[in-house]
């Protein structure tokens, strides 16, 4: 079952060195391939939401949000080349190249001296924002002949203004709830033994679910500033 990572030193260096990856990756795929992305932790930033399962390697997810790209279409040519980019970067660190999956890029095993041999995982899921305000996801479908494979951008579950329903729920002092129903969904996903929910799209149903909570009870009442979604 998922737990909160409580080793602060681990985390703060788990951290720092997976932003340093995603760093140098940001800056070969622009050098590379002028695509222009950015990147952020699960949960647009969201501070201690990382999970472990039992004793397993730890998955630091990340998304890597396309920003600029000649044709944002062609899905298959944006992955490919965050896949290379990435390889390359990881090549520099002396890791192994990373895995390919549906929905996600993932590096093997890393481990660093403080974390008492616990390894972690750099995952990345490929993301984009349209114009009508909603996360896709780039999904690669796999048929096991590589010329017959589909490439696409999928919406990401209930995301409109999610960033925003985040603030409004931490102004109104309901972020534990947050943390309480995104480690109960990745549990409930998990005992489903469904790994097509990523924790990014744990986090949408995280948000959602506690906005939606919280917000008839806040309806109405004077003060409150009400968040239109």
């Amino acid at each position: 079952m998922y737990h909160y990572l409580e080793n602060k030193e681990f985390i703060h260096k788990m951290r720092a060195f997976s932003g340093e990856i995603l760093q140098n990756l940001c800056h070969t795929l622009k050098e590379k391939y002028g695509i222009g992305a950015i990147f952020y932790l699960v949960g647009s930033g969201a501070k201690n939401l990382i999970t472990q399962n039992n004793k397993n390697p730890v998955d630091l997810d990340y998304n890597l949000e396309i920003i600029k790209c000649d044709d944002i279409n062609n899905c298959c040519y944006i992955k490919e080349c965050v896949r290379k980019s990435f390889n390359i970067v990881l090549k520099k660190y002396n890791l192994n190249n990373c895995e390919d999956s549906k929905s996600s890029l993932t590096s093997k095993n890393i481990f660093l001296k403080c974390s008492n041999r616990t390894p972690f995982h750099i995952d990345i899921c490929i993301t984009s924002k349209a114009n009508d305000n909603l996360y896709y996801r780039l999904i690669h479908k796999k048929t096991g002949f590589t010329y017959n494979d589909t490439y696409y951008w999928n919406i990401a579950p209930n995301s409109r203004k999610i960033k925003e329903k985040a603030d409004y729920i931490k102004k109104n002092g309901c972020w534990q709830d947050v943390r309480e129903q995104y480690l109960y969904i990745k549990n409930r996903y998990l005992s489903q033994n469904d790994r097509y929910h990523s924790s990014f799209i744990c986090y949408i149903e995280a948000i959602n679910n506690v906005y939606n909570s919280i917000k008839p009870k806040i309806l109405g009442v004077a003060g409150y500033d009400i968040l239109k979604i």
